[in-house]
């Protein structure tokens, strides 16, 4: 009996040492260094409201569960009275030509290194997909830049400039997902979505770039962000080089980071594990 116990207890902590560890959540991706460069509109299609999507992209050297999010940007106040947020919506996409109509002809200049055509996994606070909470960073913070609902156009028109200077309430979003998002090892965009009552509009800003500043997570080939809006979809624009334009066109990141753990166990614990099995053999076979 003791035998047996023994057993038992050696596969059960190796299979415990095993699992990976869910608690702490460390963070796996950090570019939360919101600046005033520019803000990108970017909520989901609501009665009245057609969808823009805004982009930035990440990359994940292992298999991973992400578990939280967090990302910044400008609430701007409509006619009406001050908005609420009704609605957020987080979609994670990988890179073109993954996910893609390759064969069809795209209305923008280059789809070399933009999000694909549909996401690969999707979060909505709507279908009790994740919980977030807001904080006010900051009463007013005006943006340099912005591209605005209709103010993203298919080539030959692509280039505006961008949509002048925007201000609002700086407030970031703290996302957890209900389900955690489980990716495999890969380089991926990640798109935000908000909703705000009484015509109030999201505005997601930008952030360092090149990545930098303490705690950030700088990685390479590090790209632009990218935008569309539904009059534009499947294809996605270059916020900096498609919109803006210019002799130098800028490149932009935006501000959001991403917590979670590695999805599998490391080498160290499959070695428990297995010594945990090899020991239930050889008791066995003393047994006999």
């Amino acid at each position: 009996m003791r035998s047996v116990f023994t057993s038992i207890s050696a596969v059960y902590i190796g299979m415990v040492l095993a699992i990976p560890a869910i608690g702490a959540s460390p963070v796996v991706y950090n570019n939360l260094t919101p600046n005033n460069s520019i803000a990108i509109a970017t909520r989901p299609a609501t009665s009245g409201s057609f969808e823009i999507e805004a982009a930035d992209d990440f990359v994940l050297g292992t298999q991973t569960m992400i578990d939280a999010a967090s990302f910044t940007g400008l609430i701007v106040h409509g006619v009406a009275a001050a908005p609420n947020v009704s609605q957020v919506a987080v979609e994670i996409y990988r890179i073109f030509p993954n996910d893609s109509n390759t064969a069809r002809s795209p209305q923008v200049p280059t789809r070399v290194n933009s999000p694909s055509d549909v996401a690969f996994d999707s979060r909505d606070s709507g279908a009790s997909g994740l919980t977030f909470a807001t904080s006010v960073l900051a009463g007013s913070f005006t943006a340099l830049n912005s591209v605005q609902p209709g103010g993203i156009h298919p080539s030959p028109s692509q280039t505006t400039g961008g949509n002048a200077p925007l201000t609002g309430q700086e407030v970031q979003f703290n996302i957890t997902f209900s389900t955690p998002f489980a990716l495999p090892a890969s380089h991926y965009f990640f798109v935000p979505q908000v909703t705000l009552t009484n015509g109030g509009q999201f505005y997601w800003l930008s952030a360092s770039r090149p990545i930098s500043g303490v705690g950030t997570t700088p990685f390479a080939p590090d790209l632009q962000a990218w935008a569309r809006d539904s009059n534009l979809d499947p294809d996605w624009l270059r916020v900096g080089t498609d919109i803006v334009g210019g002799a130098t066109p800028p490149t932009f990141n935006t501000a959001f980071a991403l917590n979670g753990v590695a999805a599998v166990p490391e080498p160290s614990a499959w070695l428990l594990l297995s010594l945990g099995l090899g020991g239930l053999g050889f008791i066995r076979r003393q047994r006999s």
